[in-house]
């Protein structure tokens, strides 16, 4: 049985180890070759406590004050309207009390096994020191924002995850590296991915060794009756996970996937000065999450909603820099600095199944600020849906029919 998947990202490589491992022959078609994607530019958080779908009345609530021109992480530019005005009006359908109950449930199950499902990954590809479950902070700078704050996390859905006042001692050591820090929280619960680089290369070793091959390069879809071609190649399966840019495969198979980039922004700069084993920090007021990993710290924020092509904003990295500067951290330049592409759908839940306009189809996207969380577990859903058997989380919920398009006959 061969096995094409199209896409080598964080989704795309752990699948593709899970179908190799199910006795497929497994080819990735990887457009990146440099490892440039949303996966690997991250902040390497394992954000098991996001339970609540982003589409949610709150969201809508706070879009105004959110917005990047006064301050905020929001970013709808006028010039991709067109992409974030249909998107907008599906958010806001999905923002319904009745469909944020049930995308909360769809997301708390997946959630659930998200860890359990990183562990038993990291341990199989012999990668297990990658993966710390030490936790994150998140920190506040005013008495105000702290006692909101930890108010509406204390009132939050966490899932597996726990959180507590961050200790004297943490409190103290937070304000070595950020001085204006009034209150921190620290939960429990959630990880991180200590390199990003790392895991592609662990991930790729992986798959070479259980048999699978990598390609670099694009693909196009065709179908024909009930069949998808991938190149030409008619695979026993064929695996869309290609991030963003499956919308226009999904198109070719007669699906809907109304994806859009939620674009993020990150700058990285030498450790020197940063401690090895601290854990990620989320800065809430300023929606920034600052990271350190194996040999750089990264600062990383914005959901800036755009085509995928758009050429990057600059005013994104001066104020991530504006924000280092302000909060005095510890971190010199000079910055690299990155865009990525989150695919992010209207009700901020994946796309994980079967086709049921074609039979040799299968996809995994949309995994929108989750992606490196879900994973391992989306992989085991894939898996098992390969080999006919029933999967860990039910994929019900993340029909891509829930969009539009034709169901089975």
């Amino acid at each position: 049985m061969r096995a094409v998947v199209v896409g080598g990202g964080i989704i795309g490589l752990t699948a593709a180890i899970e179908l190799a491992r199910s006795s497929y022959d497994v080819t990735v078609l990887d457009a990146s070759d440099d490892h440039g994607a949303a996966s690997w530019g991250n902040a390497g958080h394992i954000a098991t406590e996001q339970v609540a779908p982003l589409a949610s009345r709150a969201s809508i609530r706070s879009a105004a004050s959110r917005r990047f021109a006064p301050g905020g992480a929001l970013d709808l530019p006028i010039g991709a309207a067109r992409q974030w005005l249909p998107f907008a009006v599906r958010m806001l359908a999905a923002s319904r009390a009745d469909r944020f109950e049930a995308g909360r449930a769809a997301l708390s199950a997946l959630l659930r096994e998200a860890m359990p499902a990183w562990d038993t990954l990291m341990e199989s590809i012999g990668a297990a020191p990658l993966l710390r479950h030490d936790g994150h902070f998140v920190a506040w700078e005013s008495a105000a924002s702290t006692a909101a704050g930890r108010r509406a996390w204390g009132q939050a859905d966490t899932g597996t995850t726990q959180f507590a006042d961050a200790s004297v001692q943490d409190l103290a050591r937070l304000r070595t590296l950020a001085p204006g820090i009034h209150g921190a929280i620290r939960f429990s619960g959630s990880g991180q991915i200590t390199d990003l680089t790392a895991l592609a290369t662990a991930l790729e070793t992986a798959l070479l060794a259980a048999g699978g091959r990598i390609r670099r390069g694009s693909a196009t879809i065709d179908v024909t009756g009930r069949r998808a071609s991938v190149g030409g190649d008619t695979p026993d399966l064929l695996l869309i996970a290609a991030g963003v840019r499956s919308a226009s495969l999904m198109t070719a198979a007669g699906h809907h996937a109304p994806l859009i980039a939620e674009r993020g922004y990150h700058i990285r700069a030498a450790a020197d000065r940063w401690p090895a084993d601290v854990p990620p920090i989320a800065f809430e007021d300023r929606s920034m999450i600052v990271t350190r990993y194996d040999t750089c710290v990264q600062a990383a924020s914005f959901v800036e909603l755009n085509r995928v092509d758009a050429p990057p904003d600059p005013r994104k990295w001066a104020r991530l820099e504006a924000h280092v500067a302000a909060l005095g951290l510890p971190i010199d330049g000079p910055f690299r600095r990155w865009v990525g592409s989150r695919p992010t759908l209207p009700d901020y839940l994946p796309a994980i199944g079967r086709s049921a306009r074609v039979d040799n189809l299968l996809y995994a996207f949309g995994h929108q600020h989750l992606g490196l969380t879900l994973a391992p577990i989306t992989a085991r859903i894939v898996g098992a849906l390969a080999r006919g058997e029933t999967p860990p989380v039910d994929p019900a919920p993340f029909d891509i029919a829930r969009f539009g398009g034709s169901r089975r006959r």
